[in-house]
């Protein structure tokens, strides 16, 4: 949104509803402009002279967020100045549902047809056009929670994920669903529900970039998924080693570690992330809800606070009483 715009959306994309219809004539391009750039980082866009119509859905899913835009033709652009600001870096997952887009990143420009999926990256430049009126369903989500090495992740940005593999066509099937029910989800059932829609991303990813055999979920990109869920479920018990996970799965402690080295981390790295992650959110509410910093780490399966503490600082730089 261009400074001094003379209207600003009336809710930020925490949560809600935004919509053109409440806004009057005059303001609605201003309106929709700032909406659109709110909910999906600064931008610069260029929409029509006289907007009739437009709105966004958008529901929380802990740290993630899915929304559904219904819109016009526009254009947007995120450049090296507005990628410089240093905004939290996030990676968006869009179906197309209706309408027509093109998107242009890491020097590929694709089109992209409905029942397809696309990615793209707010740590760099990119262009999407959307030319005809459309209907978007996105899950936006931070760099971190996606399981994809930094090569990776540039390799599947504007290249779009087709529904033609089993995989592909479960992930479209997931990001759709997900939208039709995320209003109605509790918030820790909501996000573990996004995490596993990243999961399916990063296998989607693995079967492009050739690690895995296309149309083979019951492989290992399944048991990975069925994997992941399972540490997610059980982050709180302190019991919860390679060892455990494995005899849950029936394959061996080799077999698990195989599977973890393929996505560039480890068991161990993998779950420690999912902890600190989780810890996170009772950190940002202790001053209400008065966790110790004791509680939070047995509850997330931390063997004590000290252990915690540790983990927490290398981390992230600092301690968990001195976490924003």
């Amino acid at each position: 949104m261009t400074p001094g715009a003379p209207a600003r959306a009336e809710a930020g994309p925490a949560r809600g509803l935004l919509t053109t219809a409440r806004v009057p004539g005059h303001r609605r391009r201003a309106y929709w402009r700032d909406a659109l750039s709110r909910t999906f980082g600064a931008v610069d866009m260029t929409v029509p002279e006289e907007v009739g119509s437009g709105t966004i859905r958008t529901a929380p899913l802990g740290r993630f967020q899915v929304v559904t835009v219904d819109g016009e033709p526009l254009r947007t652009r995120r450049t090296r100045r507005l990628v410089a600001r240093g905004e939290d870096r996030r990676v968006v997952v869009k179906l197309l549902v209706r309408g027509a887009a093109r998107l242009a990143q890491d020097g590929r420009d694709a089109a992209v047809r409905p029942g397809e999926v696309f990615v793209y990256d707010t740590a760099r430049p990119v262009r999407l056009l959307l030319p005809q009126p459309f209907r978007t369903t996105s899950l936006v989500l931070p760099r971190h929670a996606l399981a994809l090495g930094e090569p990776d992740l540039r390799r599947i940005t504007a290249t779009p994920l087709r529904p033609d593999t089993a995989l592909g066509a479960l992930l479209a099937t997931f990001l759709s669903r997900l939208a039709d029910t995320a209003d109605t989800l509790r918030p820790s059932s909501g996000e573990l529900l996004a995490r596993r829609a990243a999961d399916l991303l990063t296998a989607v990813a693995d079967e492009r970039l050739g690690r895995l055999p296309a149309d083979t979920p019951s492989g290992d990109a399944a048991l990975l998924l069925r994997i992941r869920a399972y540490i997610v479920r059980h982050l709180a018990d302190p019991g919860l080693t390679p060892a455990a996970v494995a005899a849950a799965h029936h394959i061996s402690v080799r077999r698990l570690h195989t599977l973890f080295e393929a996505e560039g981390t480890t068991v161990g790295r993998w779950l420690l992330g999912r902890r600190l992650e989780a810890s996170l959110r009772d950190l940002a509410h202790r001053r209400t809800t008065g966790l110790t910093i004791a509680a939070v780490a047995h509850r997330w399966g931390f063997t004590s606070a000290a252990h915690y503490s540790r983990v927490f600082r290398a981390a992230h730089g600092t301690s968990p009483s001195e976490w924003p």
